[in-house]
């Protein structure tokens, strides 16, 4: 175990929220010391004084100055540990063990540059946000153990959209980077799906990736389906610019399908089976089956549509965009 781990988390107007993941990083049992490390970009609430009350070194920036990948490489440049553990402002270690799972991943194989763990909804999440983070992050470990990805010299070369999926995935909202494989390999100075391309570019200069199963945290959003679809923008945007790859009609209408059933069908194994005739016990089901429909058709128009954002209006890609990118 090194002798200084960093935790690293940019921010903005976190709220009283983010007490609950300082507490939790400040629990943390590693058998190291612990920096931990905020780069805020223009508060206007009391963000700044939380972290430092929590011990936090802050750095402070305009907002205008903010981008998802220069600002990572500022925390590691701004960093003092040999292993550097991001999150981001609403994600809370799940136990003390957190950290100590995530460093501890860098022994599993040579030349480990990342490591990363699963998401776990919020209490009262939705059952599709439920769903879908179960069963992504079961997808990586079946069998619940660390999966180790790495690429031999003969497979650096595959084009980008190889990449998709649990080959190229990690997370910056529950992941950690060794500082000399960042050294060489820094993040790109974009503005979105800067993990995914860190992710990308690791594995090409030789080193690997782990997910660690033990190393969760608390973080899922519910959204209206209006933030959906333009959340799902600009992730469909990002995935069109990093991999190539665009979402087309029948696609979409097939993931709203296997979405809504996929709810169904796990509503049904936890709460048995919904009664859908027009009296009693009828109600609970009918508003999941609304809810997904919403939810799923939502994110499926906002995927088509970033798809192709090359193909819209700039006034209207700002509209669409939840992140703001022009």
């Amino acid at each position: 175990m090194p002798g200084l781990v960093t935790v690293a988390i940019p921010t903005l107007d976190a709220g009283p929220a983010f007490t609950r993941t300082l507490a939790a990083i400040r629990a943390q049992r590693i058998d190291a010391q612990l920096q931990l490390l905020v780069c805020d970009s223009g508060s206007a609430d009391d963000t700044v004084d939380r972290a430092r009350a929590h011990g936090a070194d802050v750095i402070q920036i305009a907002r205008a100055e903010f981008s998802h990948g220069g600002t990572r490489n500022l925390l590691m440049s701004r960093a003092r540990g040999d292993h550097v553990a991001f999150l981001t402002q609403d994600a809370v270690p799940d136990g003390d063990g957190w950290l100590a799972a995530l460093v501890g991943a860098f022994a599993l194989g040579r030349d480990v540059g990342l490591a990363f763990g699963p998401y776990r909804p919020q209490p009262g999440a939705s059952p599709m946000v439920q769903r879908e983070l179960s069963a992504w992050f079961q997808s990586f470990s079946p069998d619940g153990r660390p999966r180790i990805d790495a690429l031999e010299p003969d497979r650096r070369d595959l084009p980008p959209g190889a990449f998709m999926g649990h080959l190229g995935f990690f997370t910056d909202a529950n992941g950690c980077i060794a500082r000399a494989a960042w050294e060489r390999v820094p993040f790109r100075e974009i503005a979105y799906a800067e993990d995914h391309l860190l992710a990308q570019d690791m594995l090409r200069a030789g080193y690997g990736k782990v997910y660690v199963p033990g190393a969760a945290v608390i973080h899922s959003h519910d959204y209206s389906p209006a933030q959906w679809l333009r959340r799902n923008f600009d992730e469909a945007r990002a995935v069109r610019e990093v991999y190539g790859w665009a979402l087309d009609p029948r696609a979409a209408v097939a993931n709203v399908r296997g979405g809504v059933a996929g709810d169904v069908r796990w509503a049904r194994a936890r709460q048995g089976a919904p009664d859908t005739s027009d009296d009693g016990p009828a109600r609970p089901g009918i508003p999941l089956l609304v809810a997904s429909t919403l939810h799923h058709g939502a994110r499926a128009a906002g995927g088509l549509l970033g798809g192709h954002a090359d193909r819209l209006p700039p006034a209207l890609i700002a509209r669409l965009s939840l992140e703001g990118r022009a």
